[in-house]
């Protein structure tokens, strides 16, 4: 078994006002807060593509070493094009700034939210079931459904289309064949 290795928090000559010390101190904690913002959307407050495809990869690996599943919900806003025409881009960022709030409210906090690109999320479920991920997935769209926001005094509801499949690790594909496969699935509902 290994043992972990720590390191002493102190200035190797035990000088308790080392400016080294306290440097190398701020510096640990600024490259921390680099990190973070290197995997956070800087609109919404989820994680980015980036992270996305990281955590994905992580995610499919366990599923097969363990075969515990691993689900993934995909959400495209409908009409999110007429919102920006009709109320302006600053008004279609403060929607997806509410989205982002909307699914931290409505989701487990294991699961991980990312925004893929434009008006387009995903959430990753680990250790879920495909029937577990479709229940999240209609709920996230009831809800979303049944909410009504205002847009320059004009009351907005908004809809949204979902993708939900189940990695189970029977198959060799990567992060972004996963996601393809759900995009191209959305796509086939939205042109019925």
């Amino acid at each position: 078994m290994k043992e972990a290795i720590t390191y002493q928090e102190t200035c190797p000559h035990h000088d308790n006002d080392c400016p080294v010390f306290s440097e190398l101190k701020m510096l640990r904690e600024q490259c921390k807060r680099l990190q973070e913002l290197t995997q956070i959307d800087a609109l919404t407050g989820l994680y980015n593509f980036r992270y996305l495809l990281k955590t994905l990869e992580d995610e499919m690996e366990r599923t097969r070493r363990t075969a515990i599943p691993t689900s993934l919900v995909m959400i495209d806003l409908d009409h999110f094009k007429q919102i920006n025409d009709s109320f302006g881009h600053e008004s279609g960022n403060r929607i997806l700034q509410w989205m982002g709030k909307f699914f931290r409210q409505h989701t487990r906090s294991i699961d991980r939210l990312c925004r893929y690109g434009g008006e387009e999320f995903v959430i990753i479920l680990p250790g879920t079931r495909l029937a577990a991920a479709a229940q999240a997935a209609e709920r996230l769209r009831s809800g979303l459904s049944n909410t009504c926001l205002k847009m320059n005094g004009t009351p907005v509801r908004l809809t949204a289309s979902f993708g939900v499949d189940t990695y189970r690790g029977r198959r060799n594909m990567t992060a972004r064949e996963f996601i393809l496969e759900i995009i191209q699935m959305i796509m086939s509902f939205q042109n019925i």
